[in-house]
């Protein structure tokens, strides 16, 4: 496997394919001090860099796994940029992989486009926020993999690894990903808590619920199934909550229903509902909506003069016996001053004469303020919107950058309602946020009176994923400081600081929500995954764990092929929770409805043509391909 990458996503990629799936990877990054990496927090700066140079030093030796660094046959080359010489000297004509996660999409493409000519067989993974590039990027690729003689990838990276090449699920030649893609569902179950945790890849809605411990002579709903079982404490012994190092108080993933009762007092994650609740968000039109050309109050001025014309013409007709349709044309002919004076005519007459005139005075200021107020609307229809007053409830989200703008997209889509910070005028979520009609505040959110302006005392979470770790730090602590029981989500680029501030902040506030969640440590087990050749639709947070979401074939898996539902099912590492009869040869005979099956009975024995849904943990996950994981005292 060859991972190329300038930021935390490659390491984290490259850490996962050793540690989970046993391979061997070469890891090609810039040169030490060359900005490769973005900046990290103090230490954990100095610690990373230190880690990497020994790495360096070691391969440079040639002794491969003489240092305690180094995992066997691991192998980095520093470079700036994927060349061809660098994916030469890589490896990629021998690889079975190769993943591309530069922060820069041309650079990906460019280096894609070089790689398939070196290896026309080569599985390739990109890493694009650009999605519909992304697509003719892949049919591109694919149909260059053909041309080239290289079939259609079926085998590509198959052979000489040992795998089960699952029919149908290793023929994936170019997968085209997003980490902001992958992390932004994460990101939104997270800040959520209460409502529900959200998988959604290719139109596939997935819908997880975190539950509370039921109390005394309370029955909890186990709904479809029980995904995870949460820490048992709010202060870890382990040091590490959450974590795969948490022990046996740690959360537990896909536990079996002897665990699950044995789990008093825990909180659960279970599978509740597996359909989207409301329609999708409409894009929007080009101006804005009728009823928000004009405010209010100028809508009940423009009634109220409706109502006394009609007034006027009714007391005319009284007054003179004339027609209906004849008494309202001679009031407008008042209303607007252009009627013969009343002279001759009756005293009535000649009062709702000058009422009609006084009532036409008093509307041209109401038209003008008419005019003025829909050129307005017009004009700012393409501005940021302000909060509203007596905004609450609300998602406050810090940063519209590449993460944010995915988050924002999101939670509108949830129908949450959000009021967005960001310090740039030109980042590259403002276009959305105007598309959107999301309230937008301008100005750095370290500044005092910015987090005021987005109505952070009535909100119910905090989002804060700008690209800096301190200021989303110092933006957080800043909430606590207004709002102690704020549900709170920080993202940190460094793993290690994530723990540590997860840790401090819980002690500090045990009552309130805190996640700090690194992009890279969610969106790596799909980029792992995709260069094993499976489909991975997306990734549930559980704490600081992820639960996986597959589709894989049964044919050439002995865990899956020929057992029943309830039989194939390994507690801690995976577990069949669909069955997709509409991409199944056997048209899922024996079970009731047709594309997705999502409450399968424990007796459907899988055959080999099925499509199913796994949820599996990443070292089940590699297990099932073929690849034992380390062992560790929790998996």
């Amino acid at each position: 496997m060859v991972v190329c990458g300038d930021d935390g996503l490659a390491h984290r990629l490259a850490a996962e394919l050793r540690e989970v799936y046993r391979e061997q990877v070469t890891l090609v990054v810039p040169p030490s001090g060359r900005g490769g990496r973005p900046p990290m927090a103090g230490r954990a700066r100095a610690a990373s860099a230190a880690l990497l140079d020994r790495v360096v030093t070691a391969v440079n030796r040639g002794g491969g796994g003489s240092d305690d660094t180094l995992a066997p046959g691991e192998r980095v080359v520093e470079a700036a940029e994927p060349t061809e010489a660098v994916l030469a000297e890589a490896g990629v004509e021998r690889a079975a992989a190769l993943a591309l996660v530069y922060d820069d999409d041309e650079t990906n493409i460019r280096a894609a486009l070089t790689a398939r000519r070196l290896n026309p067989r080569l599985r390739l993974v990109l890493r694009l926020y650009n999605r519909r590039l992304g697509r003719h990027i892949e049919e591109l690729l694919d149909q260059a993999a053909e041309l080239a003689g290289g079939g259609d990838g079926r085998d590509g990276g198959t052979a000489g690894r040992g795998g089960p090449g699952g029919p149908g699920e290793a023929d994936i030649a170019t997968t085209v990903l997003s980490d902001a893609d992958t992390a932004a569902p994460a990101l939104v179950a997270t800040a959520l808590v209460g409502t529900s945790k959200v998988v959604d890849a290719e139109g596939l809605l997935l819908r997880a619920v975190e539950r509370r411990p039921p109390g005394p002579g309370e029955v909890a709903d186990p709904g479809l199934c029980t995904l995870a079982l949460l820490s048992a404490t709010s202060n870890d012994p382990a040091g590490d909550e959450g974590s795969e190092d948490s022990g046996e108080q740690g959360p537990r993933l896909l536990p079996d229903a002897a665990a699950v009762a044995a789990a008093t007092g825990r909180g659960t994650v279970v599978l509740e509902q597996l359909s989207y609740s409301g329609p999708p968000l409409s894009a929007g039109r080009g101006g804005p909506p009728f009823a928000s050309l004009f405010s209010r109050r100028l809508r009940w001025s423009l009634a109220g003069l409706v109502a006394a014309v009609v007034a006027l013409a009714v007391a005319l007709t009284v007054v003179t016996q004339d027609n209906p349709l004849h008494a309202t044309y001679v009031t407008l002919l008042d209303l607007f001053a252009i009627n013969e004076p009343a002279h001759h005519q009756s005293t009535g007459r000649q009062v709702l004469q000058l009422l009609s005139m006084l009532v036409g005075l008093l509307l041209l200021p109401v038209l003008l303020a008419a005019v003025l107020e829909a050129l307005g609307t017009f004009r700012t229809a393409s501005a940021l919107r302000k909060p509203p007053r007596g905004l609450g409830g609300h998602v406050v989200l810090l940063g519209l950058g590449k993460i944010g703008t995915r988050v924002l997209t999101r939670l509108r889509e949830l129908h949450i309602p959000v009021v967005c910070v960001e310090a740039d005028p030109e980042a590259r979520g403002m276009a959305v946020a105007r598309r959107l009609r999301v309230p937008v505040v301008l100005g750095d959110v370290t500044q005092e009176g910015v987090l005021e302006a987005a109505k952070i005392r009535r909100a119910d979470a905090l989002l804060a994923l700008t690209s800096a770790d301190t200021t989303n730090l110092e933006a957080l602590l800043y909430a606590r400081s207004v709002r102690p029981d704020l549900r709170a989500v920080l993202r940190l680029y460094d793993d290690d600081f994530a723990k540590a501030v997860y840790r401090t902040l819980r002690t500090a506030h045990p009552s309130a929500l805190t996640r700090s969640r690194s992009v890279s440590h969610l969106a790596a087990p799909a980029f792992a995954g995709a260069m094993m050749g499976r489909q991975i639709l997306g990734a549930i947070p559980v704490e600081r764990r992820v639960l996986l979401f597959a589709a894989v074939v049964v044919g050439g898996y002995a865990q899956l092929e020929g057992r029943t539902v309830g039989e194939a099912f390994r507690a801690g590492a995976w577990r069949v929770l669909a069955l997709d009869t509409a991409g199944s040869a056997s048209g899922g005979e024996g079970v009731p409805g047709s594309g997705l099956v999502w409450d399968l009975p424990d007796t459907y024995v899988l055959r080999a043509e099925d499509r199913v849904v796994l949820a599996a943990t990443r070292r089940g996950l590699a297990e099932l391909l073929g690849r034992r994981a380390r062992p560790r005292s929790a998996r």
